[in-house]
């Protein structure tokens, strides 16, 4: 009743506005393909495309040539495999991933498929609107599956211009489809949505501002009453975010005040935009403190010091062995973008980068072939687990393959990096600016206002370095911002080849005045090695970007091999050696030994490949594992039964086993003097 209620009031007061606008963002998207990865980071997008991400039409069930061709596969298995039974969530289409790799990568035979799938959903759109292979049937309609899709489509209008008509003709006849169906839905058994629609609704908010934003053709009002038709037919996410019932602890342990989903990890991750979304059509700052308070409170109880967040289908709180899904870490990094393009406040763009650069890549193997559904921050082995670790997950959740317990983060993973580099940099408002949000190796080339065609080439081994060179042209003087991540402390920047000064940020960004022409800009970006506290008086060591892991050498076993491509291999991972160390935090040393050619190995992440590590002095301790294989919780005041030795530690995301929330040990001083001499006691 409450809901219902506030659901009059709003909506009447929006309508009451009469001319409604949207709040404009802080900072403006450049379209996909105007910003390219460089140097590792390139190398690192090829390496998905040569991996799974590039092969899968080829074999993979969902994403096949036949049903590329035929045009089906989104959709069968969006509606066909889940909506009956629940069993199988695979809840994303290739199209939008699959669109900014393809060109990110420059892969003709992807960009191909991607094209043919488009046409192939334009061509079938029928009299009423609606896009699906369902036409013609009495099957129910379902509204998120072409959510996705949507995604996918503004993508491809980005890079391929001649295809805007088509594609925002296609999108308006479904609006007006859809504000019927979500008007509908409030009479009858919710048309249109289903209990996954519920709390995705802010995908389809974000295509509708899309259009509003660059395609309005006089339907302004419509795209925003449907926009908040939307936001009615779901999730009440500013409750659910909200102070008084977010939840603090793992999930099982509490009675969901809300349909059960809202505590999905995924669902989450997707929700963590919703807010900002409806911001622009409410105006009301309250929905960016809500966003903000709950981002807060989500990393608070359930973060991880790989950046992402704990959640074995449903919140898991903050023991290192609860898993993280990779669908969840490649969705909150594009949330966090979206978050820091509405409201400015760097903390999102830190936590992306911290996901992008640690979260990500640990639960891919090097060469991507294959991936895990799950990753634990304290993961001693990847294998069928008993007893299950994961409440509502498999046992089988951690092995590396090609659909580990569900078939979603196989076809969604893809999107993790592509949309990190299309997000890389950012327009002001005003348009006056240039903003390098992520830091890394890009390229890229923008007009800004008054016809200032600006193009900016970074050159930089970051986060396996900490100097960033970035050479930029400019037909105007314009400022140029950059941002400086929260972990630096003494940063500097040196300009055409001045001395270095210290880097001064506000907001985050630090400011530069650009002269016309050609302009060389150096910074450099030392980080501090910092502790993070985690549960059971155990640590996490970072340095800069990088958490860092003790790197379990492995044995690797073959569970299986997909019959159509040998490269698609399940793995299993075992330790070969001990991990049972406490550590002592004040005799951790940072080394980088960068390449002489100034090229990282390829794939970087992956065992012993990484330039930057630390030591650390460890002594072996009593610790045993829960179950068949996972740690129990790390010993607190551990008892060393071994001698102390040197152990290195490795950025998390290159270690596939792996410790790193540590047990602490203080080393005995003639321990100490014995490893590193009298001078240094």
């Amino acid at each position: 009743m409450l809901f219902s209620h506030l659901r009059v009031v709003v909506a009447g007061a929006l309508a009451a506005l009469g001319d409604a606008t949207l709040a404009p963002k802080k900072y403006h998207t450049i379209p996909l393909g105007k910003i390219r990865p460089a140097g590792w980071l390139k190398d690192q997008l090829q390496v998905q495309t040569d991996g799974l991400a590039g092969h899968e039409h080829e074999f993979y069930k969902w994403v096949n040539d036949t049903d590329w061709v035929g045009g089906t596969a989104a959709y069968s298995y969006l509606e066909e495999v889940y909506a009956p039974t629940l069993e199988v969530r695979v809840n994303f289409t290739p199209q939008n991933a699959m669109v900014p790799n393809a060109i990110l990568a420059e892969s003709p035979v992807l960009k191909q498929k991607t094209w043919e799938f488009l046409e192939y959903v334009l061509d079938t759109q029928d009299e009423t609107g609606w896009l699906g292979p369902e036409v013609g049937t009495d099957k129910r309609r379902e509204l998120w599956g072409r959510y996705p899709f949507f995604f996918g489509s503004i993508q491809m209008v980005e890079f391929y211009p001649e295809l805007t008509e088509r594609v925002v003709d296609a999108l308006h006849r479904f609006v007006v489809l859809a504000n019927k169906m979500l008007k509908a839905g409030k009479l009858s058994a919710r048309l249109g949505t289903d209990m996954w629609a519920e709390t995705r609704f802010e995908d389809f908010i974000v295509t509708l501002q899309w259009l509003y934003d660059n395609h309005p053709r006089g339907q302004e009002d419509l795209l925003i009453d449907t926009m908040i038709e939307s936001k009615w037919s779901g999730i009440k996410w500013e409750l659910v975010f909200s102070e008084e019932f977010f939840p603090k602890v793992e999930a099982e342990k509490l009675e969901n005040p809300f349909p059960e989903l809202s505590w999905h990890g995924v669902n989450m991750a997707e929700g963590l935009k919703a807010l900002p979304a409806i911001y622009r059509f409410t105006h009301n700052q309250s929905d960016l403190d809500v966003a903000s308070k709950g981002w807060d409170m989500l990393f608070q109880y359930h973060g991880r010091p790989s950046g992402a967040f704990a959640a074995d289908e449903y919140l898991a709180g903050l023991e290192a062995v609860r898993g993280t899904e990779l669908c969840l870490v490649v969705e909150a990094m594009f949330s966090a973008s979206y978050l820091y393009q509405v409201t400015g406040d760097p903390k999102y763009a830190d936590q992306a980068e911290r996901m992008a650069y640690n979260a990500l890549p640990a639960t891919l193997t090097g060469n991507m072939w294959g991936r895990q559904y799950l990753q634990q921050q304290n993961q001693v082995a990847s294998k069928n687990m008993t007893p299950n670790p994961f409440p509502e997950d498999g046992p089988y959740s951690n092995v590396f393959g090609l659909e580990p317990n569900y078939p979603c983060c196989t076809v969604d993973f893809p999107q993790g990096w592509p949309k990190f580099i299309t997000h890389a940099f950012l327009v002001t408002s005003d348009s006056k600016s240039l903003v390098h949000l992520y830091l890394g190796p890009f390229s890229t080339s923008v007009v800004l206002a008054d016809d200032n065609l600006v193009t900016a080439n970074v050159e930089t081994l970051y986060p396996f370095g900490d100097t960033l060179t970035t050479t930029i042209t400019a037909t105007k003087p314009f400022t140029y911002f950059v941002r400086i991540p929260s972990w630096i402390t003494k940063g500097t920047v040196s300009l055409n080849g001045g001395p270095p000064v210290a880097v001064q940020p506000v907001k985050g960004l630090h400011a530069v005045s650009v002269d016309a022409g050609k302009t060389t800009l150096v910074l450099d970006l030392p980080g501090d090695i910092r502790l993070e506290s985690r549960p059971h008086g155990s640590i996490a060591v970072h340095r800069g970007v990088l958490n860092y892991a003790f790197d379990i050498p492995r044995i690797e076993k073959q569970l299986s091999v997909h019959p159509a491509e040998p490269r698609a291999v399940d793995l299993e991972f075992t330790p070969a050696d001990a991990w049972q160390y406490a550590i002592d935090p004040s005799t951790i040393a940072y080394s980088n030994n960068p390449p002489a050619s100034g090229i990282l190995p390829s794939p970087i992440y992956d065992a012993g490949l990484p330039p930057v590590t630390l030591s650390v002095s460890a002594c072996p301790i009593d610790w045993p594992l829960d179950g068949d294989m996972f740690a129990a919780p790390p010993p607190e005041n551990p008892t060393c039964v071994g001698s102390w030795r040197n152990i290195t530690l490795w950025p998390f995301g290159a270690a596939k086993l792996r410790i790193s929330e540590f047990p602490v040990a203080t080393m005995p001083k003639y321990e100490f003097v014995a490893q590193h001499g009298v001078d240094e006691v």
